[in-house]
């Protein structure tokens, strides 16, 4: 029998690993790495939470995708009562996009969408987020 090595200590989820993550899924699989991401944010420690958003994701090959990590890297860095990173600022879409595209998800992300969504173009009601 092969003797285990020594355990490895957890880590959080980083912007950047749930960027690495997101290539290449279906929607299905984007939404519960986001969930999985925004319940391992909640549980750190809120001086170690910056640290989960410092680094810049690599393009996931899904415009929609990389303008979304942008936004909530902004408002969970919001929330927090920091600014967003750097690498965040240039990200936004010409189009809007509703990644619930539903007839109530839409209203509700019009009326709703947290600002750091809104002004990029993505539109997503409050409580898509409410894990966090």
């Amino acid at each position: 029998m092969k003797e285990a090595g020594p355990a490895k200590p957890y880590r959080a989820l980083t912007v950047e690993g749930l960027g690495r993550l997101l290539t290449g899924g279906d929607d299905n699989r984007r939404w519960r790495l986001i969930a999985e991401f925004l319940e391992e944010y909640r549980w750190e420690p809120a001086d170690a939470r910056a640290a989960l958003l410092r680094e810049e994701p690599a393009p996931t090959d899904d415009l929609h995708w990389d303008v979304f990590l942008a936004a909530l890297a902004e408002h969970l860095a919001s929330r927090d009562g920091r600014a967003a990173p750097e690498w965040a600022e240039g990200r936004s879409l010409r189009r809007f996009w509703f990644p619930f595209n539903s007839r109530a998800a839409r209203v509700d992300a019009i009326v709703h969408a947290p600002v750091a969504f809104r002004r990029r173009g993505v539109y997503i009601a409050p409580q898509e987020l409410n894990v966090a």
